[in-house]
């Protein structure tokens, strides 16, 4: 053994020598290098010999092992230099901005000036979240950094990574070798860390992620053996695959919460490779086990430890729960709490140190939660005779080891940055990574591969994104298509004469629209790859502008189809100009504004930090553009202090140049309304004239399209100069977006803080002051209340809690239990005949390796199934479930689902209200609340916001809120509990399941599915339940003291417990992993005599429950209170919620007024001409588009509030469907009120509408009546739809078609028939425009404008009133001829008041305005009554076992 370790250490310390022909002076410091350490290794081995050899040879035993070393002697064989810096720090503080708790205003109180002022003054306070560390890791060396959460790990890492945004302030030094923190920017790609999230585009495939990570890292230089930098990357990236045992998922996506894709383990070791793909020299690695089982842990961290050794890297990791296989591979371990440096130095040295200052460790405790541990009271344990003196705070812990040889020591370290070793490794470090750079490259630049290779592999990924997401992609190209065919039909053949003006004019406008609508998902978009980019840009894989450029080039080609499937239906259709040049022309611009429009969102979406912000200015720019295109206000009518718009607007110019094209060169005849006089004996052209046609000169009967183009001042001659206009906007955008994505970072902000609602602020003070004024004798007092031996009986004050609590006698019990599913490849057993009962009192577990189905029985037991079919028997006290069992029982989900803007203490009344029974009366329920609080010591956060996980409850919190909820409902059977402790850290997680001791000890039977747990939380439980891959039986028994019945099992079958190991741990290695020995452990036993006594017991168990009183009695209801309390309590949630949501109802009012004011302003004082009435037409019609902007913000809280409800509340029978449904209307409607005055006062008397009040009174109401009709649109949609993206697609389609048939872009008498007689009638906009227009316009004059008289001479001797006078009889009956008496030069308007011009648009007399008001409130009904409908066809039934 001795020699082996010896020569291990030899082999390890070899890679030290390798450099390019070191001259002599290297190779003798290197040599005197290895003498120190290995004399330093024996030295240290004489006291502690069997640890130290059983670690050496360690990273040997790693599978890889041979490739890595064959990789290594290539390098010295093309002597490359190596890359090894290390790290050390000394003197580190780092302050960040924000207090550890913040007040949430809500709508009312942020109007509360004087206070706001007030707190303003006081600037955010600092916080330090690191206080002077220090300490290095040489190159070579491996340190674990152990802290809560919260105790600033990830910020040291941080730091340790160089990423110091978003800090307040950091002073001390860092040095990389003997790199400062400012040289040493310019490697970042060499200094790395892992993030705890992880961020990907869940729509590639593994292969494709790791694929594009290696090929920015291909070195220009390649190794000799290597023929193509293709042959390099390929093989890197297969080695990646394999050394963490993922190959098989190379073609599976990597999904994330939404996108089906590898499971989260998988997913956390794609993010460790990518990592691992940098191929850098110092790597920080935060918390990178979270969600990996105890084996896949260990071999990452022996794979860390392997490529440490050879490559001679710098690693520094934090873990939760590390298990001691993982802990004792590491060199050095630091120690933090609450930001202070509690111990530094060795590893071996650290428990000894600890134990020195009284603090106790068990045998087989896990070293690393120990060594937490010490500061916690009520985790810690306290050897005998140091009960005076032990360290009772971090401060004196620390005291203590300031004090210690073991500082003195490491400070010895501390002069590595100025030592010759360091330089000559810098030096070295600098070189190979010059050697690796492409020759392209400026001198500055991190990256490795040219900027040309970037572009083609980033060009290549975004094509690999579209094409993952093929379903995405398929609806916006099909949804291209119907869009083309509706609006085709829409302006179907529109005629060549003055009837088609507008129409045709209409149609050009909609192709330029509805592209650049389809072009807002940018915004979404930009920021869904955000953090991916910052995380790539942190690793140095390409420049930002790689990025951009990528994304531009690959839409061309999707542009490119999109345009040509739109152009070519609607253009042909329409019966534009039918020669080939206009149509190119035409598709050519349409495709330039296309281009364009898609660059303009994507550099807002670029320019904003915030999602919010980004598109609040998205919504209110489209709405901007479109008013301003020229189709709604003509340019002569604009206003001159907006008509700057017009000249910066790309739809301005795509519109201009369209009509041109349309337009140029035609002559238009004048027909119908628009020829005066006509009809019957009319038929001579020298005595007519056109009327309200833009440039018809005077006795005109026709009028060319250059003079109706002069009309709108636009000319032919401008085509091609606004469209290179386009393409200029175009290179703009273009521009700013590369600008600001280059300067894109990923903030840190302040996290971690607890959220106070002001109008608990007075409740919760304590949170909020300072943590300087609690003087330290306070705290330290604190501290002596808690009793010594806590080890979770505490003293007698928390006893009276536990009496109040109820006690459960039901026992439950399920039998030969089968779970079946139906796939693709044929049925699928999850469950396999599985027996088991849970008795009041007791603590049961439910273990297996991941995939063995412990969620899925846990689901299955609790009736949370919605598919597959269950077969077996689930019985309570022996008897089939009653209706009211899943009221009764409590489940604790996996994910912590809460109402986030209600405060603790709301979500425990809220569940005790709803699910205590209902003759229970209120004041006992709330009492009860109290008691839970109690016990699950939540006071000081009762009244703080649950938040989310940015700000609000940690996850511990969370957790624990989570049981509470359950727990306040008294469920009288038994709790389930689905993986309490997964993702804390091992501190919270030993709270966790104290707390579920403490339940079960007062007569709770409990049932917890559980992954790695340590050796003293396994201990706490009664019973086991182990599961093997695809649902069978391994083990059902007691535990037994100590885990000896369970040992003694596996003992029988060969495969016994070593003394040290976790019990826990071991059996999940025998029955799945390692140790199985190719045994079928399910047959195992069945064969055993335990599966027998346990078949016999189970019958003897039901058989005597049923023979008893049952337990618990069943109240024959399905909820626990009655419809109308439900509808109340549901009611008063959202209320408080939504006043607390400030973003929401500010965004919400902001919209209204904004573009009330833009609306009003645009259209001021609208006069009495003829084009006057369309812009009455248009400001109402403008009214409509208030709709999306407020619904992109309404669906997503709409449908993160169903998820809560469907996720728990529905599950657990809180309550019904139908009181969630009336609370969300009903939370809405007191703002829509506020809104709709806020935009009538803004817009209404702007514009200049009637003011005599029985017209504005009926414009206000159908105005408000509109704000309910397009929110219940919203709700029904977002009630419906699987997710916010897909409510976001269908919303412009709804909204698109209801606006394209309400009779105004096309005249009731212009829609072709198909649609005229359903469509049009079935419209809620329809009667919604022909109320507003009917109360506005029905009794306003109408004054012609010079330009707009019909003029013409009568035929001679003839007065123009006997001339016209059949013709005012028939068809022009409402025109208005103002000079009857003159013989020549007859001047004829068109109308004479706002009714004649409401009859051509089908609104045929006053009476229909309050008739289409009467409808408008029908449709608020029914979109309203639709809500509750689709949300019942939702809403499915859980499965019961047959």
């Amino acid at each position: 053994m001795k020699v082996l370790g010896r020569k291990s250490v030899v082999s390890r310390d070899k890679s030290f020598s390798h450099g390019a022909k070191p001259d002599d002076g290297e190779s003798k410091l290197m040599l005197v290098y290895i003498d120190k350490k290995l004399s330093r290794r024996h030295s240290s081995r004489l006291y502690d010999s069997s640890e130290e050899e059983d670690r050496e040879p360690i990273s040997d035993d790693w599978n890889l092992m041979p490739e890595i070393k064959a990789f290594q002697q290539q390098g010295e064989k093309d002597q490359v230099k190596r890359r090894m810096l290390g790290v050390t720090w000394t003197g580190l503080t780092v302050k960040g901005i924000g207090a550890d708790a913040a007040i949430n205003e809500n709508v009312g109180s942020q109007f509360n000036i004087p206070q706001v002022i007030k707190e303003s003054r006081h600037g955010a306070p600092l916080k330090t979240i690191l206080e002077d560390t220090h300490g290095c890791v040489k190159p070579g060396q491996m340190l674990l950094v152990l802290g809560r959460p919260g105790a600033g790990c990830t910020t040291l890492l941080k730091m340790l990574a160089n990423q110091r945004l978003g800090y307040a302030e950091v002073t001390g030094d860092v040095h990389w070798g003997s790199l400062d923190h400012k040289q040493a920017e310019q490697y970042r790609g060499q200094i790395v860390m892992n993030t705890e999230e992880e961020l990907f585009f869940p729509t590639l495939t593994v292969g494709q992620t790791i694929d594009f990570a290696t090929r920015m890292k291909v070195p220009f230089n390649l190794p000799s053996n290597q023929g193509s930098p293709e042959d390099f990357q390929r093989e890197s990236r297969d080695f990646l695959l394999r050394s963490m045992g993922i190959s098989h998922t190379h073609d599976t996506k990597v999904g994330n919460e939404f996108v089906r894709g590898v499971s989260g383990g998988e997913r956390k070791r794609v993010s460790i490779i990518e990592t691992l793909a940098t191929r850098g020299s110092v790597y920080c690695w935060d918390n990178s086990t979270r969600g990996l089982d105890a084996s896949t842990a260990l071999e990452y961290t022996k794979a860390v430890r392997a490529l440490t050794d050879i490559f001679g890297l710098a690693s520094i990791l934090t873990l939760y729960q590390a298990g001691n296989g993982i802990y004792n591979l590491f060199d050095k371990v630091l120690v933090l709490d609450e930001g202070k440096q509690i111990y530094y130095g060795p590893l071996k040295e650290a428990r000894p140190f600890m134990e020195g200052l009284g603090f106790y460790c068990n045998d087989g405790a896990n070293v690393a939660d120990y060594l937490t541990g010490v500061t916690v009271p009520s985790e810690r344990k306290i050897i005998p005779g140091f009960e005076a003196s032990f360290p009772r705070a971090t401060n004196d812990i620390r005291q203590a080891y300031e004090r210690s040889i073991i500082k003195t020591n490491m400070e010895a370290e501390y002069n590595f940055p100025a030592s010759d070793e360091a330089k000559l490794a810098t030096e070295d470090f600098r070189e190979s990574v010059r050697h690796e750079k492409h020759k392209s490259l400026p001198q500055k630049s991190p990256l490795t591969v040219s900027f040309l290779t970037q572009i083609k592999a980033a060009v290549t990924r975004q094509y690999q994104i579209l094409w993952g997401d093929k379903a995405t992609f398929a609806i916006k190209q099909i949804s291209t298509l119907v869009q083309a065919l509706i609006s085709g039909s829409l302006f179907y053949n529109a005629p060549d004469n003055s009837a088609g003006l507008f129409v045709k004019s209409g149609a050009l406008f909609f192709a330029l629209l509805f592209n650049s609508l389809l072009a807002m998902s940018e915004v979404t978009d930009s920021f869904t790859g955000r953090p991916v980019l910052s995380k790539h840009k942190l690793f140095a894989l390409y420049h930002p502008a790689a990025f951009c450029l990528a994304q531009i080039t690959a839409d061309i080609p999707v542009l490119f189809f999109q345009v040509s499937i739109f152009s070519l239906v609607l253009y042909f259709m329409v019966g534009l100009t039918m020669t080939a040049g206009a149509f190119f022309t035409f598709w050519v611009i349409v495709f330039a504004t296309a281009m364009c429009m898609t660059a303009l969102f994507r550099a807002i979406g670029a320019a904003f930090s915030t999602f919010d912000g980004a598109s609040k200015v998205s919504g209110f720019l489209i709405s901007a553009l479109i008013m301003y295109t020229g189709y709604m206000i003509r340019k002569p009518l604009m206003h001159p202090w907006f008509v700057w718009i017009y000249w910066i607007d790309p739809l301005a110019y795509g519109f201009s140049a369209v009509l041109a094209n349309e337009f140029k060169g035609k002559i238009i005849p004048c027909v119908g309304i628009n020829l005066v006089p006509n009809g019957e004996g009319y038929g001579n052209s020298l005595y007519q004239a056109c009327s309200g046609v833009g440039g018809a000169s005077p006795g005109a009967v026709s009028v060319t399209g250059d003079q109706y183009l002069g009309s709108l001042s636009y000319s032919v001659s401008n085509i091609w100069r606004n469209f290179g206009i386009l393409w200029a906007f175009w290179l703009l955008f273009v521009v700013i977006t590369i600008y600001y994505t280059s300067n894109w970072n990923s903030r840190s902000s302040n996290s971690g803080f607890l959220l106070i609602p002001r109008e608990k602020a007075k409740k919760t003070k304590h949170l909020t002051q300072d943590e300087e004024s609690l003087s330290t004798s306070a705290k330290t007092v604190k501290e002596e209340k808690q009793p010594v031996q806590s080890s979770g009986s505490s003293s007698e004050g928390t006893m009276a809690p536990e009496v109040q609590l109820i006690r459960n006698t039901s026992v439950f019990t399920w039998k030969n239990l089968s779970y079946t599913v139906k796939t693709p490849s044929g049925d699928r057993v999850l469950l396999d005949n599985i027996h088991g009962w849970v008795k009041p009192g007791t603590l049961g577990a439910l273990m297996g390796s991941s995939g063995a189905g412990k969620t899925t029985l846990l689901d299955v037991l609790a009736q949370r199934k919605t598919e597959g079919t269950i077969n077996g028997s689930i019985l309570v006290d022996g008897r089939p479930l009653s209706i009211s069992f899943q009221r009764s029982a409590g489940y604790c989900e996996q994910l912590d689902v809460h109402e986030p803007l209600a405060t603790v203490r709301e979500a425990l009344e809220f569940s005790a209200l709803l699910r205590q029974p209902r003759t229970t009366p209120r004041e006992e329920k709330l009492k009860y609340v109290d008691t839970i609080v109690d016990l699950l010591e939540m006071h000081d956060i009762e009244n703080t916001l649950i938040g989310n996980t940015g700000a609000g409850l940690s996850v511990e919190q969370r957790k624990r809120l989570t049981i509470g909820v359950e727990l306040v409902s008294k469920p009288s059977i038994l709790i389930f509990l689905d993986e309490p402790t997964s993702g804390l850290d091992g501190q919270a997680a030993f709270n966790i399941v104290r707390f579920l001791r403490k339940l079960a000890d007062v007569g709770q039977a409990v049932l917890v599915t559980i992954h790695q747990p340590s050796a003293q939380l396994f201990l706490q439980f009664d019973s086991l339940l182990l599961l093997a891959k695809g649902g069978k039986t391994v083990y059902f028994g007691d535990i037994g003291d100590n885990a000896s019945t369970l040992k003694e099992y596996f003992a029988r079958y060969d495969a016994p417990c070593p003394k040290d190991a976790n019990p826990a741990e071991h059996m999940i290695d025998v029955v799945s992993g390692s140790l199985s020995q190719g045994k079928d452990w399910n047959q195992v036993w069945l064969d055993s005599p335990e599966h027998k006594q346990t078949v016999e017991e189970l019958d003897r168990i039901i058989a005597d429950a049923a023979a008893k009183e049952p337990g618990t009695k069943d109240d024959g209801y399905e909820f626990a209170m009655p419809l109308w309390e439900q509808t109340k309590l549901v009611t008063q949630r959202m209320n408080i919620s939504i006043w607390r949501n400030t973003d929401y109802i500010n965004n919400k009012f902001a919209l209204h007024i904004g573009s009330a004011l833009f609306n009003g302003f645009s259209f001021w004082m609208i006069g009495n001409t003829v084009a006057d009435l369309q812009l009455r037409l248009f400001t109402v019609f403008n009214f409509i588009f208030v709709a999306p902007g407020v619904l992109a913000q309404l669906q997503p809280l709409f449908i993160a509030r169903r998820d809560i409800y469907e996720t728990r509340e529905k599950k657990s029978k809180m309550y019904s469907w139908i009181a969630f449904v009336t609370g969300l209307i009903i939370s809405e409607l007191p703002y829509l009120c506020v809104c709709a005055v806020l935009y009538f006062v803004c817009w209404y008397y702007t514009v200049g509408f009637p003011n005599d009040s029985n017209k504005a009174g009926a414009t206000f109401f159908v105005m408000l009546m509109y704000e309910f009709v397009y929110t219940g649109i919203g709700q029904f949609v977002a009630a419906y739809a699987p997710n916010a993206v897909f409510a976001s697609l269908a919303n412009p389609v709804i909204i698109g078609t209801l606006v394209s048939f309400c009779g105004v872009l096309v005249p009731y008498a212009q829609i072709q028939p198909f649609w005229r007689y359903w469509i049009y009638y079935l419209n809620p906009f329809n009667y919604l425009m022909g109320s507003l227009l009917t109360f506005t316009t029905f009794s306003a004059p109408v004054v012609c404008a010079e330009a707009e008289f019909a003029v013409f001479d009568p035929p001679s001797g003839q007065t123009c009133q006997q001339y016209l006078g059949p013709y005012q009889m028939g068809m022009g009956a409402r025109t208005n001829l103002t000079n009857p008496d003159a013989t020549a030069g007859c001047r004829v308007c068109e109308y004479r008041s706002g009714s004649d011009y409401l009859y051509s648009i089908n609104l045929q007399d006053y009476y229909y305005g309050w008739r289409d008001a009467g409808i408008v409130v029908l449709f608020a009904v029914s979109s309203y009554a639709m809500v509750y409908l689709l949300m019942k066809l939702r809403t499915k039934r859980s499965k019961t076992a047959e």
